[in-house]
């Protein structure tokens, strides 16, 4: 394998038009490769760190010209030589370098860049996809996809205090028909709304935001639509949600401040919750449906809805395996949400995703708010056969890349590919059997 020769990087704009950087990897023999990060805007608190300039008179202070440097001075100087099949090795001296429990030092955002991008430098090196590279396997599994369809929160300017109300194609029995239904379903979804009245303006994550008078409409419109495009809710396409709790707890209540400024203590958030599961038996995963600094509460709705729905974690875990493996010892959750950026390296990832395969957790894949259209989380959900990713909606280039990528993966791999389906849900809702077909 020709070691590593050079780093570059630029400042490039993410999909909210904000500074983030791209960094390019070039290895002895001229291959090279370049790796895109993303940026997230509701965050953990215990991310690691984005590095950004501050200063105020480029951009907002949100530059990462400081972060280009670190690429192309410090880090240049650590890895160059090393081999990029080493991706253990390559990150732990990146990590070394940075010296920080955080990567504030040199920041997760261009330690990050690295890591990927030597990862996609010795695929092509070697002549194999990014997911082949990753994993050595004689079949894969394809993901179930996660379609943020209606966006609230800090996604999107609107009255729906939940960020992500999802469909996801359960119930099909290919990647291609799976995302055909859920894209029929996301325009069915815009001309009802359209028919009502609402705007079809989309979020951050591509999703519809219009002005609803609950929370619960936003369900009740995503149900309509699935029956208007066709299909089965909780059958052929399931509910998924991420309300980002963390986002509207404050001082020991969650508050509503979007629709109707209730305020809720955990026990009346959980209570909630499975009001909601009651009446919809569609949604078959809830995503930090508690706030991250309430372990209390995480622990409660574990212990009283963790063997009926999907528990994913998100902002308490934050991709970091010594702190999932403290929430695994105090039974939070029952899944783990994947981002590559909160925690920096390819290695640390995939310690995380091995952590959840050996506790018998799910695992997630997911995009950021402010992505790129970079689409190697669209490779890592293929390699390592977690059967779920969320990327998105139907709508915006940076989302809908990833989801072609993943057509291209299912079309190159033929008889070796497998669609997850209903696969990473039977422990929670029963042995659903993938559909035969889809009948419209």
């Amino acid at each position: 394998m020709a070691e590593i020769q050079k780093l570059e990087a630029l400042e490039i704009l993410d999909s909210r038009g904000n500074p983030t950087l791209a960094v390019t990897v070039t290895l002895a023999d001229g291959t090279k490769a370049t790796a895109k990060v993303p940026s997230g805007a509701s965050t953990g608190k215990r991310e690691a760190v984005e590095l950004r300039d501050g200063d105020k008179a480029r951009y907002g202070g949100k530059g990462v010209r400081k972060a280009c440097a670190f690429v192309e001075g410090e880090m240049q100087r650590a890895v160059r030589g090393m081999d990029p099949c080493d991706q253990a090795a390559l990150d732990a001296r990146l990590c070394s370098l940075d010296g920080t429990p955080n990567k504030a030092q040199l920041g997760a955002n261009a330690i990050l860049g690295v890591s990927l991008g030597a990862a996609r430098a010795a695929a092509i090196q070697r002549g194999v996809p990014l997911y082949a590279h990753l994993v050595s396997a004689s079949e894969f599994l394809l993901p179930t996809p996660m379609l943020n369809v209606l966006n609230g929160g800090r996604h999107a300017d609107n009255s729906v205090d939940f960020q992500e109300y999802m469909i996801s194609p359960v119930g099909a029995p290919s990647f291609q028909d799976g995302l055909r239904s859920a894209v029929e379903t996301f325009h069915a979804l815009k001309s009802l709304l359209h028919a009502k009245g609402f705007s079809t303006a989309v979020g951050d994550e591509g999703g519809f935001a219009p002005q609803l008078k609950s929370n619960e409409q936003a369900v009740e419109l995503i149900l309509e639509a699935i029956h208007k495009a066709g299909y089965k809710p909780g059958e052929d396409i399931a509910v998924m949600l991420d309300p980002a709790a963390s986002e509207f707890y404050d001082d020991g209540a969650y508050v509503f401040d979007k629709s109707d400024n209730s305020k809720h203590t955990p026990a009346e958030m959980i209570a909630f919750y499975k009001d909601w599961l009651r009446r919809y038996p569609e949604i078959w995963s809830l995503e930090d449906g508690i706030g991250e600094e309430d372990r209390t509460g995480w622990q409660q709705i574990t212990k009283e809805l963790g063997d009926r729905i999907q528990l994913v974690g998100d902002d308490n875990f934050v991709t970091n395996p010594a702190l999932f493996r403290e929430g695994i010892r105090d039974r939070i959750a029952n899944a783990i949400l994947i981002k590559l950026n909160q925690i920096g390296t390819v290695t640390e990832t995939l310690e995380c995703i091995a952590i959840a395969k050996e506790n018998g957790y799910g695992a997630v894949i997911s995009h950021r708010s402010g992505e790129t259209d970079d689409t190697s989380i669209a490779d890592l959900a293929v390699a390592t056969g977690v059967g779920q990713i969320k990327t998105g909606s139907a709508s915006r280039g940076e989302r809908i890349a990833k989801y072609n990528r993943l057509l291209e993966i299912e079309k190159d791999l033929g008889a070796k590919a497998r669609y997850a389906g209903a696969t990473p849900y039977a422990r929670w809702k029963g042995s659903h059997k993938p559909a035969e077909a889809l009948v419209k």
